[in-house]
């Protein structure tokens, strides 16, 4: 072979080497910070703030923009798996999909909750990886007792250990640390630079010879580092600690002596947990996300890969249809973000916007990869959640005027929550106090929107020849779609009615929880119910009716129905259609009098009669199985 043709054969396999390495360098990884800069204190984000008002930023000694007082929200987290999986109808088929699956939040998805959870929650290690099984949660005796958090999280096994050059109690001239340091403040001295941070707990250990150490071995928290002193000692090599114990004696060139950081939480998974709870797990629909108004939310998104399709080499992507993202790169169209390839994860970042019924679903190749079921719902809570028992709503939403990024001018046709029209326009104050219990769906400021009961819907359907071809490796016929099954939470009737997860064994040989959202409407008599719809199908639109009980539609598409003049626009009626790719906040209201009309949580006078009703399509040919059997999208409203 000539110089010349192993030249072009070198660069060739250059070429090729560089063309490989994005895929190469994918590696399986999962983020939930404990804080960040518009949440500072982690001790602060496990739990939702009351709302105290609009929240106030500085410049920081950083530049950036930071809170000062009334910090609102928290930070949440979840992962999904993407892949594959099989769901079965109520008629006994059984039907591939290209899909979603919850790799955190099990307990809470099995549950038919959301799988969001807070970081002290997602950040845990399950105490028993060998129970973390394909399958899994199915396999246990009750859902309740699954693992909450991150599946494949670990403990980081690169810890840092140093020998120590000196270490002493109290203040010491010759390193400048003050008089006036506590008897209890230990400094310590390493021979290389203090891997350390400020919180990071270390492990002050000794050696063979390490008799000096006697009172100073054990496990203390960082409380200091970067110790400025005389000696010609960098200040990076100093941090200090507190100790429980004082007048222990100095210690000078404890050569043998050690300080160690403790293996922590930083995100490093185990692959093989991932795969192994992860594969064929898909879930229609997709893990249910639910997050409150000024929330950070970290969504990792997996790509275990389809194992009925290894031929397929299927990016994904998570799309939050009608979200309005502060930036593209996290908006899941690979066009002007990224896509995520197999044996990948990447985090998505979205600070919570206004309040309403959203939804998501993969954005490659879209007609086919949600009509194969990559789709689901995510809704936001509102602040007025959060205001105090007693508070006047009015006045609540009032204040909210001062926060620059919800603020709405009357000029504005995107305002998300004009001030009510009886609303006082000076206060605010609408005289209509926040409930003692139940919530809000918008942020209202008038009640109006009050409910006791919480109910996704889920409105799908799909083309089983579509799906059967999808998994036989045979092309799809895109323009013959045509959706013979129709859905409510991935379950067409009498599946509907059945409480708790749904599990439909896969090719692995394992039951999975692939539809573990039930569609049963349940209330007490005088309650009122939030239905949330949405409806991703690809093919159809669809039309939910109510027999006996009122449907007063308050909100579509994540949007308050209500003037820029501040006056109620929502409706009564007995049924919503929708078209793919929307969504409607929908009350059902057990009610006929309340003792205050105007106030939608007071007490209830008369209630309709208690029993069972009915939510069903009055699309006639949407009440079938694959036009077979008697079936489709129908569930029951129980009025206990």
């Amino acid at each position: 072979m000539s110089t010349k043709q192993l030249g072009t054969h070198g660069w060739l396999v250059f070429l090729l080497g560089l063309l490989a390495f994005p895929a190469a360098a994918q590696s399986f990884r999962v983020q939930c910070p404990t804080s960040t800069i518009t949440h500072p204190n982690a001790a602060n984000n496990n739990s939702e703030p009351a709302y105290a008002g609009p929240t106030t930023l500085a410049p920081s000694a950083s530049g950036y923009l930071t809170p000062t007082a009334n910090v609102n929200g928290a930070i949440k987290c979840q992962q999904v798996g993407g892949g594959d999986g099989y769901a079965s109808m109520a008629d006994g088929t059984q039907t591939y999909m290209f899909s979603f699956g919850p790799l955190s939040g099990l307990k809470n998805i099995a549950s038919g909750q959301a799988g969001t959870v807070f970081p002290s929650e997602f950040n845990t290690v399950i105490a028993d990886p060998t129970t973390l099984v394909p399958g899994y949660p199915a396999g246990l005796a009750s859902p309740a007792a699954a693992y909450n958090g991150a599946v494949g999280l670990v403990d980081s096994n690169v810890n840092y250990t140093f020998n120590l050059y000196d270490i002493f109690e109290g203040p010491q001239a010759a390193l400048a640390v003050p008089a006036a340091a506590s008897a209890n403040t230990v400094t310590v001295i390493l021979n290389a630079e203090v891997p350390f941070k400020v919180g990071e707990q270390i492990v002050i250990g000794q050696g063979p010879n390490g008799t000096d150490l006697n009172g100073y071995v054990g496990t203390y928290t960082v409380s200091k580092v970067g110790i400025a002193n005389t000696v010609g000692l960098p200040a990076s090599f100093v941090f200090q600690y507190l100790s429980s114990v004082t007048g222990l004696p100095e210690v000078l060139g404890s050569a043998d002596a050690t300080a160690s950081s403790l293996p922590i939480v930083d995100g490093h998974v185990d692959a093989r947990q991932i795969m192994d709870v992860g594969v064929m797990n898909g879930n229609i629909p997709a893990p249910l996300m639910a997050i409150d108004e000024d929330d950070e939310f970290f969504l990792t998104l997996t790509n275990v890969g389809m194992i009925m399709r290894p031929d397929l080499f299927e990016q994904h992507t998570i799309h939050f249809h009608g979200y309005p993202n502060a930036s593209a790169y996290f908006d899941g169209v690979p066009d002007a973000s990224v896509a995520i390839n197999i044996g990948g994860s990447f985090t998505y970042y979205y600070l919570a916007p206004d309040a309403g019924t959203y939804f998501w679903h993969c954005h490659i190749t879209p007609p086919e990869h949600l009509q194969m079921g990559m789709v689901g719902q995510l809704y936001v809570r509102p602040r007025q959640n959060r205001v105090a028992s007693g508070n006047d709503l009015g006045t609540a939403l009032k204040a909210q005027q001062g926060d620059l990024r919800t603020a709405c001018q009357v000029s504005d046709v995107l305002c998300s929550n004009p001030m009510p029209a009886q609303a006082d326009p000076a206060s605010g104050a609408s005289k209509v106090a926040r409930a003692p219990s139940g919530s809000y769906a918008y942020n209202d400021g008038d009640g109006s929107t009050y409910y006791d009961v919480d109910v996704p819907l889920q409105m799908h359907g799909f083309d089983p020849n579509f799906h059967f071809v999808g998994m036989t490796f045979n092309n799809e016929g895109f323009a013959d779609m045509k959706d013979k099954y129709f859905l409510l939470n991935g379950r067409s009737y009498p599946d509907t009615v059945t409480s708790g997860p749904l599990s439909t064994p896969s090719a692995d040989g394992v039951n999975h929880y692939s539809q573990p959202i039930s569609a049963i409407v349940s209330m007490k008599a005088g309650q009122r119910a939030l239905l949330r719809i949405s409806d991703l199908s690809v093919t159809e639109y669809h039309t939910l009716a109510s027999l006996g009980i009122r449907m007063q539609v308050i909100g579509w598409n994540a949007k308050l129905l209500r003037d820029q003049a501040g006056n109620n626009m929502s409706y009564v009626t007995n049924s919503v259609t929708l078209a793919g790719g929307e969504s409607a906040d929908v009350i059902l209201d057990s009610c006929l009098q309340r003792a205050t009309p105007s106030d939608p949580s007071s007490q209830c006078l008369a209630a309709i009669p208690v029993g069972t009703y009915y939510l069903y399509t009055s699309n006639l040919d949407h009440l079938s199985n694959d036009a077979e059997n008697f079936g489709g999208q129908m569930t029951e409203v129980h009025i206990n």
